[in-house]
């Protein structure tokens, strides 16, 4: 058995890597079992930098808000904006006071000088403008939308004036009030203002798609695929409140789908427009449906990964993360019948792991699940082992900088 096991585990690099897919996926995903530990967050700075380099990918997205991340594009891009502003202003959830995403867009803006635009490297944040104490108002998507239909089209085409979307919008803080997380009629995601924002926005989105050969031919490829984030992001963030609203039991279970679903459609357009790296929460990329107890209740939604990977099949690869201690949070040596505590009797700090041959060296006994003593960490689930293409083992998570509130999964 640990024979098996230690013949399924090599050095971590960036032909190992390869070396475990049958050819370069247009999606490389890294996920993490927690969020904002200084070891795993620059083992993925130093594997993407690699992976860059060596197989030429030319987007990294990791979990943050899609919208934020705007800010970031540009100034790894072009140079706009200092960067303790870009980092403040750029990322979502506390993400951009780690010192590791500050290193990674350090690095991006250093790779891109000079370079033409077609070889640079871009960000993209790929999740909703959502936090787990609320959600975003929609204003900013959908004037945007409006704004760029409006300087391309005949003006009798669109919906309606910008005038209505400010009116029915209204203020902001309506949209956001935390007190609609927990208190369905909190919310005004089924107000009849709210209702009327649905439909211009499907109508907007419509226009976008019928118009799309005059509006290539009048845009920036950038403007273009801007325009189609922001009617994505307004669609999404409306549904989202209509979900905040709904006071039946499926309401979690439908909040948490509409997140991931969110968070799909962004890949898969990122996706097209190019190979992509991409980090984010194990359970996010994960094939398998994701599920969790909430007030007592389970709670299943199929995770952005499994959306994604049913669209691009090979084309998506998803390598997990898993970790054997993280003692600043209470999570010691794991038990030796875990999958962890198998991986954590091999004498390496880290290992990259080809989880088929795993798998295989598994069978005929059933590891136990890991109890995480610690809500931030979710230990890898054995029953996903070979639904992954590879996991990334660190013995050692060290001490990192803890997440906000708002960024636990």
């Amino acid at each position: 058995m640990t024979a098996g096991i230690a013949d399924a585990a090599q050095a971590v690099d960036p032909a190992a890597v390869m070396g475990l897919l049958p050819g370069r996926p247009r999606l490389l995903a890294l996920g993490e079992p927690t969020h904002g530990e200084d070891a795993l967050l620059d083992l993925r700075n130093e594997l993407f930098r690699q992976l860059v380099e060596q197989e030429h990918y030319r987007t990294i997205a990791i979990e943050s808000d899609c919208m934020m991340g705007l800010v970031v594009d540009d100034h790894v891009t072009s140079g706009t904006g200092v960067l303790d502003d870009v980092m403040e202003r750029g990322f979502s959830h506390g993400w951009g006071a780690f010192a590791a995403n500050r290193e990674l867009v350090r690095w991006m803006r250093a790779y891109n000088d000079g370079r033409p635009p077609a070889e640079q490297v871009r960000f993209a944040g790929f999740d909703g403008p959502l936090e787990i104490t609320g959600a975003a108002s929609p204003r900013q998507a959908l004037t945007a939308l409006h704004a760029y239909l409006a300087a391309r089209v005949d003006a009798d085409l669109l919906p309606c004036a910008a005038e209505t979307l400010d009116h029915l919008l209204g203020a902001d803080g309506r949209w956001t009030d935390p007190a609609a997380m927990m208190d369905p009629s909190r919310s005004v995601g089924r107000t009849p203002d709210a209702g009327r924002l649905r439909l211009l926005a499907d109508d907007l989105v419509a226009l976008l798609d019928a118009q799309t050969p005059h509006l290539i031919g009048a845009s920036t490829p950038e403007d273009w695929h801007r325009a189609r984030l922001y009617g994505r992001t307004a669609v999404g963030l409306l549904r989202y409140h209509h979900a905040m609203a709904d006071p039946s039991p499926s309401r979690m279970a439908r909040l948490l789908a509409v997140r991931d679903s969110m968070m799909a459609a962004n890949l898969l357009a990122i996706a097209g427009r190019g190979p992509a790296l991409v980090n984010a929460h194990n359970g996010h990329l994960q094939r398998h449906k994701s599920s969790m107890r909430m007030g007592g209740l389970p709670v299943q939604w199929w995770s952005a990964g499994a959306i994604v990977g049913a669209h691009l099949g090979e084309e998506y690869a998803f390598l997990a993360t898993a970790v054997g201690t993280i003692r600043h949070q209470g999570v010691d040596a794991p038990p030796p019948d875990t999958v962890e505590g198998l991986l954590y009797a091999l004498p390496a700090e880290r290992h990259l792991v080809d989880a088929r041959r795993l798998a295989a060296a598994l069978a005929g006994m059933t590891p136990a699940a890991r109890v995480s003593p610690w809500f931030g960490y979710a230990p890898l689930d054995p029953a996903h082992v070979a639904g992954t293409d590879g996991i990334l083992f660190v013995r050692d998570a060290g001490r990192g900088q803890a997440p906000s509130a708002s960024g636990n999964d």
